[in-house]
């Protein structure tokens, strides 16, 4: 694990960022640098896409999860 210097702004929005998402500070930057990531890897898929590639292969099946109907 290394230190990485950002910029104290970029650190404000990752520390917000943070508390919505529930996650670490840490956690949030390791999010969106991932996300980021694989953004570039995968310029045609949009975030949704990403984010549903990741939690299928994280074993996550939409079909167990129902949504309630009002």
């Amino acid at each position: 694990m290394g230190i990485v210097n950002i910029d104290d702004d970029l650190h404000d929005q990752i520390r917000k960022g943070s508390s919505v998402s529930h996650r670490s500070i840490n956690a949030q930057a390791a999010f969106w640098v991932r996300i980021g990531m694989l953004a570039e890897l995968n310029p045609t898929l949009s975030f949704n896409e990403l984010m549903a590639r990741e939690l299928r292969a994280a074993g996550i099946m939409e079909d167990a999860i129902r949504v309630a109907s009002t």
